[in-house]
This record gives C-alpha cells, sequence and structure tokens, in this order.
C-alpha cells in the first residue's frame, strides 16, 4: 500500500535512447546495464492519489526536485541515484553472476502440480538431471529448483515432503557445478537446500511465511528473491487498485524489513511476482512498468514464463504453445533493464537474449562517424 502519511513520490523511466550518444548525453545508463533512458516522469502521490505528475530528463531533472516537498524531494534523490546503480555481480558458491545484461535463470519443478511440467521431473530424477544439464548447456547462468507448486489452488505441501522433492533435484545439479536457488517459502527447505548445495533463496513470499527465514538467510549469508505477492500465506489475495506504485511500495516495504533483519543490500534481488494477486491488465500494467523498479536499487528478476495472462491473450492457448509469448515478455524485461529471467525454455530465451545484446552493442557505434557539430 501506498504510504498515507506523507507525499511519496516515484521516478519512472519513459523514453529510452540506443545510446547516450543519442541525446548528446543526456541519458542515463540505467542499473549499470545494456539500457539508456532519457525521459523520465515524477509521480507525486499523497494519500494514494496521484496529484502531481513532471517530466524531465537528467539535465533538467533537478528542476524538478525543487518542486517536490522536503521528505519526497530527499527520497527523489535516492531513487535517481539508485537508477544509475550498478549492481555487483552475484556470488552464488563457486559461481560469479554478473548483472551488466539480462542472465537466464532456468526452472526445474519437482512437484506433482505444476502448472507447466507437473510430475515430468518428480517422477523420474534421471529425466530431471538431464533437463537440468540441457539448460545449463544452453546457456542458463542458475537453476531454480522448487518443491511447492505456488499456482492459484494449488495442494498445500508439508514441509518434510517438499525437502524429499527438492534434495535429490539439488544434489544432482551440485554436482554438475551448476549456480542453485532454491525456490520455497519454508525454512526448514532452505536450509536442506542449502545445506545440499544450493546458494540463492527465491521466496515467493518476499520473507513473510516463514518468520525464521529472515535469520536463516542472514546467517548463511546469501542471496535472496523477494517477490511481491497477496500476502506471506495467501499468495494470490488481490493487488491494490493502482498496482504499480501499490506494488512498488509493497516491495519497498518487504526490502526494508529484509534490510532490518540484517541482510545486506547487495544480496537482495527484488521479483514483481507477475500472476500472482495481479489480473491480465495489472500484469501488463507492472510490465510495461518495470523501469520504475529500479529506482529501489536492487536487481530485478521477472518470471511470466508461459504464465496464464500468454494465453488470455492468445486465444487461450495452453501451457504447451506459450513459447512465443514467452519470449515476447523476456525481450520486454531485457528492454526494461531486467537482470534475470526465470524461464522453461532456456535454449530459446538464451538465443533471443544473445540478439537482443547484440543489436544493443551495435546501437552505440550507430552515431561513431556523425560529424561533430
Amino acid at each position: 500500500m501506498s504510504n498515507l502519511n506523507s507525499p511519496a513520490v516515484y521516478i519512472r523511466p519513459i523514453g529510452f535512447v540506443p545510446g547516450p550518444q543519442s541525446e548528446e548525453g543526456d541519458a542515463i545508463r540505467l542499473a549499470g546495464g545494456m539500457v539508456y533512458a532519457h525521459r523520465f516522469a515524477v509521480i507525486l502521490r499523497n494519500d494514494g492519489q496521484v496529484t502531481q505528475r513532471w517530466t524531465c530528463s537528467p539535465a533538467t531533472f533537478e528542476d524538478v526536485l525543487e518542486q517536490l516537498p522536503e521528505d519526497a524531494a530527499s527520497d527523489a534523490a535516492e531513487q535517481w541515484s539508485n537508477l544509475t546503480l550498478a549492481h555487483p555481480p552475484l556470488e552464488l558458491g563457486a559461481r560469479t553472476i554478473r548483472l551488466d545484461q539480462p542472465q537466464i535463470m532456468g526452472i526445474l519443478n519437482v512437484t506433482p502440480d505444476s502448472f507447466s511440467d507437473g510430475g515430468a521431473f518428480l517422477d523420474d530424477p534421471e529425466v530431471g538431471q538431464a533437463h537440468a544439464a540441457t539448460m545449463l548447456e544452453d546457456g542458463a547462468a542458475l537453476i531454480d529448483i522448487g518443491g511447492e507448486s505456488t499456482r492459484p489452488k494449488a495442494q498445500a505441501v508439508l514441509e518434510q515432503d517438499e525437502i524429499a522433492r527438492i534434495l535429490p533435484a539439488v544434489e544432482y545439479t551440485a554436482a554438475m557445478g551448476a549456480a542453485i536457488s532454491i525456490d520455497t517459502r519454508r525454512a526448514e527447505v532452505m536450509q536442506a537446500a542449502l545445506g545440499a548445495g544450493a546458494a540463492m533463496v527465491n521466496d515467493v513470499s518476499g520473507l513473510r511465511y516463514d518468520p525464521r527465514s529472515p535469520e536463516l538467510v542472514v546467517n548463511n549469508g546469501c542471496p535472496v528473491v523477494l517477490m511481491h505477492a497477496g500476502d506471506g500465506t495467501d499468495l494470490h489475495k488481490r493487488a491494490g487498485d493502482n498496482v504499480v506504485l501499490d506494488v512498488f511500495d509493497a516491495l519497498r516495504t518487504i526490502r526494508d524489513d529484509a534490510l532490518a533483519a540484517g541482510i545486506p543490500a547487495e544480496r537482495i534481488v527484488l521479483d514483481p511476482g507477475i500472476g500472482f494477486g495481479k489480473q491480465v491488465a495489472d500484469n501488463l500494467a507492472l510490465i510495461n512498468a518495470l523501469p520504475l523498479f529500479h529506482a529501489l536499487g536492487h536487481p530485478l528478476l521477472l518470471g511470466v514464463s508461459r504464465k496464464r495472462m500468454i494465453g488470455a491473450l492468445s486465444n487461450e492457448a495452453p501451457v504447451e504453445q506459450r513459447l512465443g509469448g514467452s519470449i515476447a515478455l523476456a525481450i520486454a524485461g531485457m528492454q526494461a533493464g531486467v537482470q534475470l529471467l526465470r524461464v522453461h525454455d532456456v535454449a530459446e530465451t538464451v538465443q533471443a537474449r544473445n540478439v537482443w545484446r547484440g543489436l544493443r552493442d551495435a546501437a552505440l557505434t550507430d552515431f561513431a562517424d556523425l560529424p561533430a557539430e
């Protein structure tokens, strides 16, 4: 929810350019990545309602800053600094994952009821092992292993059952030398996975489901993904009316709680939680507004692969026919400067990323032969 006690400010990048040279340097490199922003909307909200909006470029941002209330101006200055913050690599055990370009996280679900591949990798560990190996060969920077389906109306799973599902997968994936994140909201599952070779926690509840989780993450010194969802227990509770700004505020609160628990800022990754408590229109709004979330000052993860919104926009295409939509949304994430893309179809997404990266690299020299004025 938005801050109802004082004006809240938000800085949303709204205009993008191939490189700073196309605007004579009046552009910023977004979050140290391969995306450059030139135009920004500065939004002021009071009592949950947007009351003022300015547009500016880096050259005119200070002019807008002078028009903001004192508290909002201080926050805006911090957000502006965050927009240009280059994030250090994630250290996942012996593996280092650079965040100056989009990285691909391959999904390995070992559940009987996952919406996409339920049971395929749980019933036959050799199939799961082969799938993990293929994803790594195809260019996945890390593998995300989960033992609980978080789709709407999924059956609850006992903690020990979840551990029994994920441990073999963590062990055989770790034996390949892979960087591994564990997709769980339970502290005991986190600890078991980290002890078996995982090196990052990916918690769909944002560490709100299990009160033991924040201390466990601190004690293990591992990176953590904090995702926005309805609340700690009901992941699909409806989001607010102004979904973009409300999710921004909620993620900031979740992040602040993690910092207060002792988790270092450089080990926090944020995820807006596409599909969790959001309708199709909400998801589209969030994806279009992804650059805004860099203002929180942390790397971003986007998980949209094969999700229901793709079917809703594609004549209810079934899960196995959502590759095109998954790639389209992954590219939207790249264009927004997202650092981690959580996907089922690794080879295709890596290829899309590599072509996109080539275009971005080439764009930096497009104006090199223009005469100086």
